[in-house]
């Protein structure tokens, strides 16, 4: 598959490079339709463009030009769509214009809101504390008329100011302050050059043909080798762009985000100051590359990010202040921790791996999580423990390798993943190592945020009756595999998806993801999380198993005793009894329905400035656990699904002890009927 992706991509480039241009560093009105056959020629479902792909295109096209639906009247949507429509031939024959006309079109209404902004703000303002709003725009239409545009904007406004109001700033200045940004986002505007245009029209193509595919102008493709190098001098936090808020998706272990222990995934940051003092800047709607270059910066220096969190349905507002360093490796990579548990007047001990990402020695000097899986599992066994439990939970992918390999540590030999790209050519990755460095029992614990190569491990040993998986409904359900290909001249690159992963029973984990065997309450088991809510997800296919029968060691040192549908299902009667009696689950499960009753609420402006104290005190008393490697390990072990995974494996332990003797005493009596 990859061999085949270098040939078209070297074909795209000789394309691009015989469209000589007086500027050909620069992004033209040329290169686009080269640059939409491209992403056609090797994305893995659509190879032809179409009335329900130009369709998407447009909507795509729009929602990034107002992602909040506060600046766009229904008319304004309705002339874009018209400018737009037929675009691909108009790019075909090199007419852009309509593009151009389209961003002028938000343009003309940002500069109107503007004006409106500095109205409302004037010096008869006052907060309207009864005020509530409907922040998602997934729940709003555009606005039919000026009058219902000004009624929402009004409340909007209402909005941004009890924000700056909730980090102490004083009313005046919070005027200021917003009327100033409104007029930067403006200038902003005012200032792109129609190669910016170009490329936002661009990723807007690929975003229409699945959420994973992307066109990458050359600043945002030196912020993806920056990232995929690891060489970033940061708080150590991947970010999204949703709905106008910068979100936190991942906290990368070792960093000084996950260190403190104050962020979470999901967070919003809604404005940033750089250094103790420095005053804060709104982020609200502003591109996330902006919002990250501001965050970002040297090794040592200090950054204040203000939180907005939603909790059990109310809106929390809080400020915390992160010092800037290089990710600690030591941090990210593999870890054990031993739990000593007891079972009638015997102990057992567990040993639990953290494994924060599947990193890999190509990009981290040498290192490897498979290699320093296996030295873990070496030293397991050294200690004697009776099973282990693989943390996955927090794990959102990494080198598919490193995966593979991984998965092959449990078992034989034989087939972990296949992949198959659009000519439905199929590439099969399997572990070729015959030792099989852990044959005990053996627990994963997941979660919604697993996914990718997490859930390629999961998957393969659970098709395998390997392991048990334990923790919430399914993991995060991607199923595909993307490839960067840079473009000449510096004019970017394209992020392709090119294929879609299948685990050996057959299965992609596209939307399914992975089910748990034993599923646990958890805080990210909820519909807006996984890879089926994003918008034109691609559909879930299989193929035939693949299952290999090397696999299997049914005697001798390395024999592993795979699940039965009976065990799995006693497994799931205790866990259930014991998560009905655990506080922390039910409280988890309380606070997931509330959540849920909530979710299409208004935002009340008074709940913003309410909660802030209560949300500033939690952060304090959170802090203040998180001081020490022991004290983060404490807590680690401390988690309710730890613990229970940990209950489960014990459970486990006790059943496979019959198991394994059954299957020894079978294969003697076999054994002995040969001779």
């Amino acid at each position: 598959m990859f061999k085949s992706f270098k040939k078209m991509a070297f074909l795209i480039s000789a394309l691009l490079l015989s469209l000589t241009t007086a500027q050909a560093d620069q992004l033209q009105c040329s290169h686009i339709s080269p640059i939409e056959k491209g992403f056609l020629a090797y994305h893995v479902l659509y190879k032809s463009y179409s009335p329900t792909l130009e369709s998407r295109v447009i909507d795509q096209f729009i929602q990034k030009l107002d992602p909040t639906k506060i600046y766009l009247m229904q008319s304004d949507v309705d002339k874009i769509k018209d400018l737009l429509s037929g675009v691909y031939a108009k790019t075909e024959k090199q007419e852009c214009g309509d593009i151009l006309k389209a961003q002028q079109i938000y343009v003309d209404r940002v500069k109107e809101r503007t004006e409106f902004a500095e109205k409302i703000l004037g010096k008869k303002y006052k907060l309207a504390k009864d005020v509530d709003i409907i922040l998602d725009p997934k729940k709003r239409e555009f606005m039919k008329n000026k009058e219902e545009a000004d009624n929402f904007h009004e409340r909007y406004i209402h909005f941004q100011i009890a924000n700056y109001l909730a980090s102490d700033m004083k009313l005046n200045k919070a005027k200021k302050q917003l009327v100033r940004r409104y007029k930067r986002n403006l200038k902003t505007l005012k200032s792109l050059k129609p190669q910016d245009i170009y490329a936002y029209y661009l990723d807007s193509f690929a975003g229409a043909l699945d959420p994973h595919s992307s066109f990458l102008s050359q600043d945002q493709r030196e912020d993806f080798d920056i990232q995929m190098g690891l060489q970033l001098e940061g708080i150590g936090a991947t970010l999204s762009s949703q709905d106008g808020y910068t979100v936190i998706e991942n906290l990368i272990p070792g960093g000084s985000a996950a260190s403190s222990g104050l962020l979470e995934p999901q967070d919003k940051i809604i404005s940033v100051g750089q250094g103790s003092k420095g005053s804060m800047e709104t982020v609200i709607d502003e591109q996330l590359r902006d919002v990250v270059r501001k965050i970002r910066g040297t090794k040592g220096t200090k950054v204040r990010l203000s939180i907005l969190r939603k909790v059990s349905g109310k809106t929390k507002r809080f400020e915390v202040t992160l010092v800037r360093d290089k990710i600690n490796l030591e941090d990210e990579a593999a870890q054990i921790s031993y739990v000593d548990k007891v079972e009638g007047d015997k102990k057992k001990t567990i040993a639990v791996v953290e494994l924060p990402s599947f990193y890999s020695s190509s990009r981290r000097g040498g290192r490897s999580s498979a290699t320093d899986l296996r030295k873990l599992l070496k030293e397991a066994r050294a200690k004697k423990v009776n099973g282990i439990v693989l943390d996955l939970s927090q794990n959102g992918g990494g080198s598919l390798d490193d995966a593979v390999r991984i998965a092959g540590l449990f078992i034989k030999t034989g087939n972990v993943v296949e992949t198959q790209n659009a000519t439905k050519s199929i590439d099969q990755m399997a572990d070729d190592e015959p030792d099989v460095d852990w044959s005990g029992p053996l627990v994963i614990l997941t979660s919604r945020l697993s996914a990718s190569a997490s859930e390629i491990v999961a998957g393969a040993l659970q098709d395998y009756k390997r392991a048990v998986i334990v923790g919430g409904d399914h993991t995060f359900g991607k199923g595909s595999v993307q490839s960067v290909m840079p473009l000449p001249n510096q004019l970017g690159a394209l992020k392709t998806t090119i294929g879609m992963f299948f685990v050996p029973g057959g299965e992609s984990t596209q939307h399914r993801g992975v089910h748990a065997d034993v599923t646990l309450p958890g805080p990210y088991s909820s519909d807006d999380v996984g890879e089926k809510s994003l918008d034109y997800s691609l559909p879930p296919k299989s193929l035939s198993p693949f299952i290999s029968e090397e696999a299997y060691v049914s005697s001798g040192a390395d024999a592993w005793v795979p699940l039965t549908k009976e065990v799995v299902n006693r497994l799931k009667a205790k866990s259930s009894a014991r998560v009905e009696k655990n506080e922390d689950f039910q409280k988890i499960i309380k606070n997931l329905k509330k959540a849920e009753e909530e979710k299409n609420k208004p935002v009340k402006i008074a709940e913003i400035l309410k909660d802030k104290e209560k949300a500033e005190q939690e952060v304090k008393e959170k802090k203040k656990k998180k001081l020490t490697s022991k004290a983060k390990k404490e807590e680690y072990l401390k988690r309710p699904d730890i613990q229970e995974a940990t209950n489960v494996l014990m459970d486990l332990i006790s059943l496979q002890q019959d198991q394994y003797l059954k299957m020894v005493s079978t294969t003697a009596d076999s054994t002995e009927k040969k001779n």
